[in-house]
C-alpha cells in the first residue's frame, strides 16, 4: 500500500516533534504490506478496521490538541461522529459494531486526513513558542493512545486475514524453534510490598497512585505455558469438564463452541495455528496465546495451580528487565508477529514482558485514592472498571517504548483476539 502512504515533515527542532513522527510513522509503516481492501474489513464487533484505527488516532489529535488552538477550522466536521470512540462528553459516536459498513472516506482520504494533521501538529511542535505543559502532556498521551492502537491493528488484522480459507500472509517470518526449559517455581515471602507507578515520566491515571499491597507468600512460574502444555489440557477433555470452569465460563463453552485456542485449526488430523505468517505447523514449544480469561483460569486449576494477581506479578516482575520480542523491533527486518520460544538453558524468571499478555486473576478496579481526569479525557480508562480483568507485561505486538512494569492492560473475560496467554502461580 506504498503508493498511498504519505511522509511527515521533516524536522529537528525538538525532541516531541521527533516522537510525534516516529510514532505516526510507525502506524503507516505496519499497512506497508496491506491493500486497501484489507483495511476496510471489520470481521466482528471488537475488530476495527485498520483504515479506523489509522484515522481515529489522527482525530485525537485534532479534538484534544488543535481544536484547543485560536480559530482553528475542522479538516471534516463529520469526522467527530464517525471517528470519536467513546468520548461521550465530545458528542455522539457512529456505532462501534457497524465500521466496517463504511466505504467513505476511502483509504486513501483517510491518508490525506493523516497528512494534513500532521503537518499542523508539526508546526506547533516546531513552534519555539509552544511551552504550554497541559497541552505537551496531551501530545505525549496521544503518541501513547497511538501506540495502543498500533497493536490493535495488528490483533485485528490478523483476525480480519484468518477469516479467509485462504489464510493469507500479513509478513512472512522465521519461525525456528527451540525446546522449553522445564517449568520451575520462583518463592516470594509474605509481606507489604508497594505497587502502582510513581515518577516523573508517562504513566497512565489507572497506573496510580502507589500504594501499600499485603501479599500471602507465594509461588510464581518462571516461564509461560506452552502450546505443548495446552494441548494436553485439551487431550484430557477438558472443554467437556465442567468442574474446571467458571460458570459463565462454562456458559460461554457450550454457548461458542470453544474447543481450542482461537486461531487452531486441526488439519489432516494435525494442530495448526494461524499466525500474520498464515497457517504453521502448531508449535509445541512456543507460548500459548490467543486464550480468554476462562480459558486461562480452566487450566490453571486443571494444573493445580491458579493465576496470579496483579500485585504478584507485579512484585515478582521488580528486576526483572523490560525486553522481548516487540512488534517495533520484528518488522523492519521483515519478521511476522508471534511468541518467540524460550530457551531449555533458560531457568530464571522469564517471558515477564513482550511476549504474550498474561491474565492475572485481578478484575479490574481503581487503586485506593485513584482520581480520573477531569473532562474528556478522565473518559480514558475509569469507566471501564467494571466486568473486566488486568493483564500484564505486554505482547509482541505492542510497541517496546509503551510498556511498563505497572501497565495495566484490561479486556473482558471472554475477549480471546488479543496475544494473551498465562503464567501459573500456586
Amino acid at each position: 500500500m506504498s503508493t498511498i502512504t504519505q511522509s511527515l515533515p521533516q524536522t529537528g527542532e525538538s525532541q516531541l516533534a521527533a516522537r510525534y513522527a516516529a510514532v505516526r510513522r510507525f502506524s503507516q509503516d505496519l499497512c506497508a504490506t496491506l491493500e486497501p481492501e484489507d483495511c476496510c474489513i471489520q470481521s466482528m464487533p471488537d475488530v476495527s478496521p485498520t483504515r479506523w484505527h489509522l484515522a481515529h488516532t489522527t482525530w485525537f489529535f485534532e479534538t484534544f490538541i488543535l481544536a484547543s488552538q485560536p480559530a482553528y477550522k475542522p479538516c471534516q466536521a463529520e469526522y467527530s461522529f464517525l471517528f470519536n470512540s467513546y468520548y461521550n462528553a465530545i458528542g455522539k459516536q457512529f456505532p462501534r459494531d457497524r465500521r466496517g459498513l463504511l466505504s467513505r472516506p476511502t483509504v486513501s482520504q483517510v491518508f490525506e486526513y493523516r497528512r494534513e494533521i500532521d503537518e499542523r501538529m508539526m508546526q506547533l511542535l516546531s513552534d519555539a513558542s509552544f511551552e504550554s505543559q497541559s497541552l505537551r502532556d496531551r501530545v505525549e498521551l496521544g503518541l501513547h493512545h497511538e501506540q495502543q492502537h498500533q497493536e490493535l491493528m495488528l490483533t485485528d488484522i490478523k483476525h480480519v486475514l484468518s477469516c479467509n480459507p485462504m489464510y493469507p500472509t500479513y509478513r512472512p517470518g522465521n519461525f525456528a524453534s527451540a525446546q522449553a526449559p522445564d517449568q520451575g517455581w520462583m518463592k516470594f515471602k509474605e509481606g507489604l510490598y508497594r505497587i502502582g507507578y510513581e515518577g516523573s515520566d508517562f504513566a497512565y491515571d489507572n497506573e496510580q497512585p502507589r500504594h501499600r499491597a499485603f501479599l500471602e507468600a507465594f509461588q510464581i512460574s518462571n516461564r509461560l505455558v506452552t502450546c505443548g502444555e495446552y494441548l494436553d489440557f485439551m487431550n484430557d477433555d477438558s472443554y467437556k469438564r465442567t468442574e474446571l470452569w467458571l460458570a459463565q465460563g462454562w456458559g460461554q463453552v457450550n454457548e461458542r463452541g470453544w474447543h481450542a485456542p482461537l486461531y487452531w485449526h486441526n488439519v489432516d488430523n494435525q494442530w495448526h495455528e494461524f499466525t500474520l505468517a498464515g497457517l504453521k505447523l502448531l508449535d509445541i514449544q512456543r507460548p500459548v496465546c490467543h486464550l480468554n480469561y476462562f480459558e486461562a483460569d480452566a487450566f490453571a486449576r486443571w494444573a493445580g495451580a491458579r493465576l496470579p494477581t496483579e500485585a504478584e506479578w507485579e512484585v515478582a516482575s521488580e528486576n526483572i528487565s523490560i525486553k522481548g520480542n516487540w512488534a517495533d523491533t520484528l518488522l523492519p527486518s521483515g519478521l511476522a508477529i508471534h511468541p518467540s520460544p524460550l530457551p531449555a538453558d533458560n531457568s530464571q524468571l522469564s517471558q515477564m514482558f513482550g511476549t504474550v499478555w498474561q491474565w492475572t486473576a485481578s478484575p479490574y478496579s481503581a487503586y485506593p485514592g485513584y482520581r480520573a481526569a477531569e473532562g474528556a479525557l478522565g473518559e480514558y480508562n475509569g469507566k471501564f472498571m467494571c466486568n473486566q480483568y488486568v493483564l500484564r507485561g505486554g505482547s509482541c505486538a505492542t510497541p517496546s517504548n509503551h510498556i511498563r512494569r505497572t501497565y495495566r492492560n484490561f479486556f473482558p473475560p471472554e475477549a480471546r483476539w488479543q496475544f494473551s496467554g498465562l503464567r501459573l502461580a500456586k
